[in-house]
């Protein structure tokens, strides 16, 4: 009998491979930065995240060889990007909930609702319940058809799957809520733990 050591080798590396890719931790990150977004119009993008999200506009690197836009606000920031063709951005369609969209969260539905009616702003509501708790949604498009969620996810407690998992907070929440920068949340309490609120 002969055994084909090469292949054997090879079966073990690809082994190690994988358990090394299983086991290696996650890339070092503190927090999101950014968001960029392609536009037609940086204006009339500009005059969206401005005036209907409350983003302030701040000063971009002067050395971009291309036409742009920052804003920043509630800790992250929007990067606005000047499209030269825009006929390759997405036509306009309607309102998908189940369809790529940043999230933000908000201190009244009540108030958003009232603003975007006053604003004249197309927008659809969406409602779900988990365990008696019922989270509040509102999608809306911005100028480029973008999906943009307002919503009240704070209800919903962020609950770790597997048997210990940490989660990093942004340093505002840490500060506002005097918490460690790192909290390790353990499901092996018995099956139930509280959890930790959704943060927008």
């Amino acid at each position: 009998m002969f055994w084909d050591f090469s292949a054997l080798l090879q079966n073990i590396n690809s082994n190690k491979k994988m358990v090394i890719s299983v086991t290696r931790k996650p890339l070092p990150l503190s927090s999101l930065n950014h968001i960029s977004l392609v536009c037609k119009s940086l204006e009339e993008s500009v005059n969206f995240y401005k005036n209907v999200l409350g983003f302030v506009p701040i000063k971009r690197p002067g050395s971009f060889g291309f036409d742009g836009a920052w804003l920043f606000n509630y800790g992250v920031g929007i990067h606005l990007l000047q499209c030269n063709n825009t006929d390759s951005l997405p036509k306009e369609s309607e309102i998908d909930p189940i369809d790529n969209h940043i999230s933000f969260q908000c201190e009244s539905m009540e108030v958003v609702e009232r603003i975007l009616e006053d604003m004249r702003i197309k927008y659809v509501k969406r409602r779900v319940e988990e365990g008696g708790l019922y989270i509040d949604q509102i999608f809306m498009h911005d100028p480029d058809g973008f999906m943009i969620e307002i919503c009240n996810c704070e209800n919903l407690p962020v609950v770790p799957l597997g048997s210990s998992t940490c989660l990093r907070l942004p340093s505002a929440i840490k500060q506002s809520n005097s918490k460690q920068s790192l909290l390790k949340l353990s499901s092996n309490t018995g099956g139930h733990h509280e959890g930790l609120p959704i943060y927008g």
